[in-house]
Formats: structure tokens, sequence, C-alpha cells
């Protein structure tokens, strides 16, 4: 039987706003959702048994059924037991580049190559909308992992619409290694704090619209203007995070400080702050100037650039 390698793409958000609480008890959001080319490997090797193995390199990923890659795994197995007891299992081998715990859900585009290589190893022949509507059942941000590209994100973040794709758009990241900051923590602290100002009205569909503030930010999209763009960058979440987390709040206001910047913002929940730049020159340049001005090896920068794709093949064997 085939192997397959897929790579397995970061995310940003250009945009996060929150917008109500909702009756399953997550949030209801507006996000702007980004791949990048920061990539995770993903190895999928058929087992000549029924068993779910996974492995990675990096000593902080959980190998057991804590994984979302071994619960990607094990949805496909729920689903389609007769392609298991065909094919036999999977050894799932990871090899991380994204931080982990950072906001850029590392966790959920493993997940998607293991919903798309299981696809391809069993010859199930689904199509990308049935493999979002199963990544939805792993997480908010699977879906988008699978689709990849410019999208806005709306739901819990699981309905997806497309953008023009942003190409080429250099930025440096910056995550202190050792620091995480929960996304349950974040938007429960943020529903403590701001749920006052939370729209009421859910099921009026104009007050809805109007409680929506992305249009200036998506306008700058289909304009592909990379300064508009991180002229509007929101994230409703950095409210709670930053006071909390100074070391995040450090970084954002460092990027900021930096010739070439166009603009900064934390990612998701965190910790991972991204910065805008026009060239992969000035992307290099400004992780210099990071890397000098904090010179703590807990301390991991990387420059990367918006892409078109979701998850892609690298190689079937």
């Amino acid at each position: 039987m085939r192997s397959y390698t897929l790579i397995a793409p970061a995310k940003i958000n250009l945009y996060l706003e929150i917008i109500s609480d909702r009756p399953d008890g997550y949030h209801e959001l507006a996000m702007i959702l980004q791949s990048i080319e920061l990539a995770d490997e993903i190895h999928l090797q058929p087992l000549s048994n029924e068993k779910i193995c996974v492995n990675c390199n990096h000593p902080q990923v959980p190998t057991n059924e804590s994984n979302l890659a071994y619960r990607a795994a094990a949805l496909m197995a729920t689903q389609f037991p007769q392609a298991l007891a065909k094919y036999g299992g999977v050894e799932i081998t990871i090899r991380k580049h994204i931080p982990v715990a950072a906001g850029l859900a590392g966790g959920s585009t493993n997940a998607a190559a293991v919903l798309m290589g299981i696809d391809l190893l069993w010859d199930l022949g689904l199509t990308k909308s049935e493999l979002e509507e199963l990544g939805a059942t792993l997480g908010s941000d699977v879906p988008f992992c699978v689709a990849g590209g410019t999208v806005i994100a709306t739901g819990r973040g699981e309905q997806l619409s497309p953008l023009p794709s942003l190409d080429h758009t250099y930025m440096v990241l910056a995550k202190y290694r050792s620091l995480e900051v929960s996304t349950a923590w974040a938007y429960k602290t943020y529903r403590q704090e701001f749920s006052s100002s939370y729209l009421r009205d859910t099921e009026n569909l104009a007050a809805r619209a109007a409680a929506v503030h992305s249009e200036e930010i998506v306008k700058a999209i289909l304009k592909k203007d990379p300064r508009k763009i991180a002229e509007k960058l929101h994230n409703d979440l950095e409210r709670v995070v930053l006071p909390a987390y100074p070391q995040v709040l450090q970084l954002r206001e460092l990027f900021a400080s930096q010739e070439g910047v166009l603009g900064t913002m934390m990612s998701g929940s965190g910790p991972t702050v991204f910065a805008l730049v026009e060239s992969e020159q000035q992307a290099q340049a400004v992780k210099l100037q990071m890397r000098t001005a904090i010179p703590d090896e807990n301390l991991e920068l990387f420059v990367t650039r918006t892409i078109t794709h979701g998850i892609q093949m690298a190689q079937s064997t």
C-alpha cells in the first residue's frame, strides 16, 4: 500500500471579533483567517492491524488519544469501519516546525492533514466540504486548515466564506517557547469582563450585520493592500491576554517600534505575535532587530509569508 506525506500549514488571525454568546457555550465570532508558509510535515503509513499510532519529534506533543491528529484518525475509523477493516490502521509521524501551543492552529492543521491523508490511504474519495464537515467535529480551526487560503470564518469559526487569497505578504512571528495561553481561559475571561457589550438580539440579521466591523479589512484584502490590511488588524482577545501576559505585550510593543513594520498583532488567543512587512528582506531585518533587542534563547522567531492553500501532498510512495 502507498504512504503519504502532507504539508500542514499554520494559520494566523488577521481579524478576530467576538459578537455574542452561543447556546452551545462557545462564542459567536467574526474572523479572518490566513494560511502561512510555516508548516508541519505529516507522514501516514498503513499498518497491517487496525491500530492508530502517533510519533512526533517534539517532546511537548502527546502521542496518545489526547493528540488531535490521533483523534482525527479515530474519527475516520469510526466513520468508515469497512475501510478500516479493508485497509488497516495508520502510523502517523508528525515533524513539527510550527511552535507548540502558539495560537497558530498547529494541532488543528495536523488533524486536517490526517483527515486528508486517510481519505487518500483508504481511497474514500471525500470532497473538501465533507472533510471540512468531519473536521468541525474535532475543533473550530480544523475546517479552515482543510480549506486554507484567506477566509472569513463565522459561527464558532467553522463556517467559512473564501476571500481572494493573499500571497507573498511577509511577516515575522515571535513566540516565547515556554509561554502558553489557554484558549479556554482567554474566552472565559473575555466573557467575564466584556459580556455586557455582546449582541443580545442574535436572531435579528440586520443587528448581527451591524455588530460586525470587519468591512474595512475585507476591503483592504480585496485590494491586496498590505499597508491598509496592517492598519485594520484587530483581535478582541488582546484586551484580556495583553494585560495578563506582559511578555506578549512586550513583543507587540517592540514589533511596533521597528522600522519597516506595517502593523503587528497577537494571533488568536496567543501567545504568538506577528508583524507584517513589505518584503522578505525587511522581514529578515526585523527578525535580526528583535533578536538583538531580546537575546533570549527562549524566544522563537520565524520569517514566513502568506500562502493561498491549506493542506497539500508533498509526496506519495
